[in-house]
């Protein structure tokens, strides 16, 4: 029986926990962009919207249903110019690189977390924009107890309590403001040729 010839970590159902949540931009009167964080009183923390995936459920309903519950603003995925190593509908050459494609609601993220005895928690992270409709009152369950508040993306970053997400967001803006100009490294990926996949994804082992 032959293993893997890649470093490979696998979960069996029962053995992890699907998560998403997103970063939610609106448009102020003024035209600038503003996103929104989660505060919590009792725990003295500032973190992105985000929850568990119901039974049956798609990714991205979760990102959508739980950034609305936490937040309160009725929202939507947004199509943005973003890199992806997903193929087109179709695409028959078997390359595997990085692409800057259009008008994509891939996932900006994914944060594996080491739950220890439960397995891990895999958290898929989306761009989301508010869609105009007024704030919805008490949208969160009993046990949640967050204030929404929108504020400046640079401020956002800096309030963010966990670096991780700080990164999220940095990520999101970096994509819905067109400011930064995306890098493939010379092996296809985005990530540094020396770089560890695993390295990355458990960098958020002990984070919120």
């Amino acid at each position: 029986m032959l293993a893997s010839k890649y470093p490979t970590v696998q979960f069996l159902a029962g053995d992890f926990v699907i998560s998403a949540g997103s970063v939610l931009f609106r448009q102020t009167p003024s035209c600038e962009l503003e996103i929104c964080l989660l505060e919590s009183a009792a725990r003295n923390e500032w973190v992105l919207p985000k929850g568990r995936k119901d039974r049956s459920e798609s990714i991205e309903n979760t990102a959508v249903r739980e950034t609305l519950e936490e937040t309160g603003y009725p929202c939507e995925l947004w199509p943005l110019r973003m890199p992806t190593r997903a193929p087109t509908p179709g695409d028959t050459s078997g390359e595997d690189v990085v692409k800057i494609a259009e008008k994509l609601v891939e996932p900006i993220a994914i944060t594996v977390r080491d739950l220890r005895d439960k397995g891990a928690k895999i958290i898929w992270w989306y761009i989301t924009r508010t869609t105009g409709q007024e704030r919805i009152a008490e949208s969160q369950t009993a046990y949640e107890a967050y204030k929404a508040r929108f504020m400046e993306p640079a401020v956002a970053i800096e309030r963010l309590t966990y670096q991780n997400d700080r990164e999220i967001v940095q990520r999101a803006w970096d994509i819905v403001s067109g400011s930064r100009t995306l890098s493939i490294g010379n092996k296809g990926t985005i990530f540094d040729d020396n770089s560890s996949i695993f390295n990355i994804f458990y960098d958020s082992v002990g984070s919120e």
